[in-house]
Order: C-alpha cells, then structure tokens, then sequence
C-alpha cells in the first residue's frame, strides 16, 4: 500500500493527510470546500515542520512530505489510490454517496475505509457495490499523536481488508485496535462507564462535580476527572456520543445517561469553549473550589469495626504513627469514633449490618489504598463532632479529604466497577480481544490501567462484592454483572482469560 487518498479536509481529515505523508506513503487530499484541501496541506506541512524542528521526526521529512502530499480538485482525482480514506461529514447518507462514486473511480482491489466515529460501518458499506472492501479506520484527534486506531470490520468486510488496515497501522507507528462494528465501537463504548457514573454520583448528590474529579484522580491515579474532562472537549459534544452509545444498544442500562448534562447543554454550560462548565473560569483559567481545612477538628480516638470488607490495619497503624488515639478495645470506647470500610454499601446499610451506633459511624473507602486522600462518609444519623474528629485523623496523618453523602459504593468503587463491568461485557459480546481492550482503554482514554487488568489488579470477587451491593441497593440493572465476570471470578481466572472453544 503506498497511495492514500483522503477525502474530507476538515481536522481528522488534515491529520490522517499528515500522519500519512510523514510516514513515507503518497497521499492526495479532496475536499468540496474551494480551497479547504489546499489550506489543509499548508496546516499539515506546517505541523510536519514543526515536529521535525523539534525532533520527533528525521531530518528531511518535512520536505519529503512537502513532494508526497498534493491535492485534487475532485473524487476523480482518488483514481490509482490503494486506500481511500473518507472523513466527511457524520451522516450516513453523505458517506453512502461518497462510496458508491468511489466504485467508478478507484480500482477492483483498494480499500475504501471510513473514518466514522458513531455511524455504522455495516450500513455505510452497503453504498458500494463491493462492501467486503470496506472498513472503518477510526483515528482519534490529534491523529499524528494519539497513536491508537481503531479497526472496524463490518459484516461483510474481508479478514484480508482488515488485516491490510492493522499493518498501515504499524506502518505509520499507531496501534491498530481490532473490533467488531457496533456502537461506540470499544473506546467510545467503554469510555461511557466513567463518565456516566460519575454523573449519576452528582445526580444522587452523593457528592459534586470538583469532589468527584479529586477523588478520581488522587484516589484511582485517573490523568482528569470526568467533569474536567467534559468542560475540556465540549459537554455538548460529550453528550452527542453518551446518546449515541445509549440508543444505539437499545437504551442499555449499563451505558445510561443522567437528565443533567442535556438541561447543562440547553443553558449554554459547555466548558471552557464557553467560558462556565461544570467550573467556572476567569481569563481561561479554572477556578477551584476550597476544600475544607479539617484541622482545628478535635481529635477523638478511632475504633475500627471487625468485619469490614477491607482490611483497615494499615490506615490504623499510619493514624497512630501520626498520633492519633487508636482505640483496639474489642468494643468501643464511649468516645470513640466508629470507622467502616465497607465495599459496595453505604454507610447507614454497613452500620446496621455490623450493628453499629449510626450517631458515631463513619465509612471510609480502602479498596484502594488512600496513599493521597482519605473518602469518608457519614450516615445521616453521624453526629458532626463525629465526622470532624475522623477527618482530622485523616488529616493528622498527611491525607487531604473528601466527606460525601450517604451513598451506594463511594466514587472510586462505583467507577472502577463500572469500567470493569463494561470491558467484561465488551469481551462477552467479543466486540474485541480482552487484550485490545485494554490496550484500546490505555492507548485511547489514557487510563491508569486496562480495565480487565485492573479488574484482576482489585480482585474480580471485589468487583462482584461491590456491583451485586450497588444492585441490591439500588435495583437498577446497570450494575448487573456481566457473564464474563462473573463466571472468571467464580473459576478464579483472570478477565484476559479468552472464551475456550472446542473445535
């Protein structure tokens, strides 16, 4: 493959031009816009120039990429490509008339592959008259630096046409990401469970927007928050694909929005682009909320209850290192301040069961080691001087924190459990490898983890502890957990565990 036709001259359409020329291949660039493609070529080749001045690519490269990209003034112009990558404008109509056009202009054997990021790639293949040469080559912005693509094989797509797709791929130094075609594909798809959750923690008022993000971040290792994420690209167009995804599997639960972002999209409240988002912003800088100091709190000694779902030893022993009064009676002292650390329950539920004075209970979150921040959370009966003498424990011992309400799970049980739980249903329903996937999530969203790995990094009978309470609390089916699972925790294999088949 050494001849890349690119229709569509708008910013993916610059990339994929660019990506391509820097990487050796010959690349001719269309757009119907009067002097869009050519603009485009002098955007390209002015990013080309500057990566090389920088030194991310060879000396010499700008001016062979200067020679191997021109423009054409039509379709016309894509005859003798080997690939012809389309990135038009998002409707299914528009891309069936571009393919079927192509028919008469490329030869027999090229590939034709869409850059679509929620169109099906099945239903944009029926414009041509040869489907099996179709696929999807979904790039993510900016092309030239987000290394990961995804490879869409729609029904009727030949093994062969897919595989030419993922060498291009590592040609051009991206990781090509294999899927079935199907809504969201796998980044769009799983990348719906972080976001989500987070805002149905806000729509519970468990906790707000900037709480979520810090707790997300310093609790789970996340690189943003949800909500600046949302203000950073745009919640309107955030919203566009959380609807997409969700109608597009039949309103399942598992990839279901909340009322909120479409009322915040009515009112203008998009992020940054609009000056007010879920934060507010001054000169283009957003503006922290304070968080509260904690420190004057007076400290009372902390008694931890048996019977917890996590371990709370090594919190108790950094507490006393710092010179906090641990109460290790078998039963607590009348002062004392009741800590639990449940999985999946809410304070009040992990208060009854362990029978527990709810007016001295406080539940902290230890699925995860609190290496920077401490999650408590009180129940509504916690008595303020209570939850204050905790806090200042947690803060006595160098952890900044965060006190939400009374909730199902917390933040960073509820999230990570919801990340696993959609991975394992994308693995279920073998829209991609378990190891694409979380390749697919690394590469893709940036996260800490692939989510199957990170599954077995929690423990997979912890994320079932925490989805069936969340389920049984709630009783929504959202957080009912995938086959895929539950049968790996059950049999105690890891989530990478590929389905076995007999021949």
């Amino acid at each position: 493959m050494e001849r890349v036709g690119v229709i569509g001259a708008g910013v993916m359409g610059t990339g994929i031009a660019q990506l391509m020329a820097q990487s050796g291949l010959s690349v001719v660039l269309q757009d119907l816009a009067p002097g869009a493609a050519e603009r485009a070529r002098n955007a390209a080749l002015e990013q080309v120039g500057r990566a090389e001045g920088k030194g991310r690519l060879p000396a010499g490269t700008a001016d062979r990429a200067a020679q191997a990209l021109t423009v054409v003034g039509d379709v016309a112009g894509m005859a003798g490509c080997d690939l012809v990558v389309e990135a038009v404008a998002e409707r299914l109509d528009v891309k069936r008339d571009l393919f079927a056009r192509l028919d008469g202009v490329v030869n027999p054997d090229a590939v034709l592959a869409t850059n679509t990021s929620a169109l099906s790639v099945t239903a944009i293949a029926a414009g041509s008259r040869r489907p099996e040469r179709v696929a999807g080559l979904h790039f993510f912005n900016p092309v030239p630096l987000m290394r990961v693509v995804e490879v869409v094989s729609g029904l009727r797509t030949a093994p062969t046409v897919a595989d030419t797709l993922v060498d291009l791929c590592a040609r051009v130094g991206h990781t090509a990401i294999r899927c079935a075609d199907s809504p969201g594909f796998v980044i769009n798809h799983i990348g719906r469970a972080y976001s989500t959750e987070a805002l149905r923690l806000v729509q519970e008022r468990v906790a707000d927007p900037a709480d979520i993000d810090a707790v997300l971040r310093d609790g789970a290792g996340f690189r943003m928050g949800p909500f600046e994420l949302f203000d950073l690209t745009g919640l309107d167009v955030s919203f566009a694909v959380m609807e997409e995804v969700y109608r597009g599997f039949y309103e399942e639960p598992r990839v279901r929005p909340t009322p909120l972002p479409r009322a915040r999209v009515a009112a203008g409240l998009l992020g940054r682009k609009t000056g007010a988002g879920f934060y507010r912003y001054e000169d283009g800088r957003r503006i922290e909320p304070a968080e509260p100091a904690w420190d004057d709190a007076e400290l009372r000694p902390i008694w931890a209850a048996p019977g917890s779902a996590c371990d709370p030893g090594p919190l108790l022993r950094s507490l006393s290192d710092a010179g906090v009064p641990i109460d290790d009676g078998e039963r607590p002292g009348t002062g004392s301040v009741l800590l639990v650390a449940p999985l999946g329950e809410d304070a009040t539920s992990a208060a009854l069961r362990l029978g527990l004075d709810p007016e001295r209970t406080v539940a902290v979150d230890l699925m995860l080691p609190p290496v920077r921040r401490a999650v408590l959370m009180p129940t509504p009966a916690t008595e303020p001087g209570a939850l204050a003498a905790a806090a200042a424990a947690m803060r006595r011992a160098g952890l900044a924190v965060t006190v939400l309400s009374d909730g199902p799970g917390f933040v960073v049980q509820r999230v990570l459990a919801a990340i696993v739980n959609l991975a394992c249903e994308v693995a279920q329903q073998e829209l991609a490898s378990p190891a694409d996937i979380d390749r697919a999530i690394e590469l893709g969203l940036g996260y800490p983890c692939g989510p199957l790995a990170w599954g077995d990094r929690i423990g997979t009978g912890r994320v079932m502890m925490v989805l069936r309470a969340l389920h049984d609390l709630t009783g929504d089916p959202r957080y009912r957990p995938s086959p895929w699972l539950r049968r790996r925790a059950a049999l105690g294999l890891p989530l990478g565990a590929p389905a076995r088949r007999t021949a």
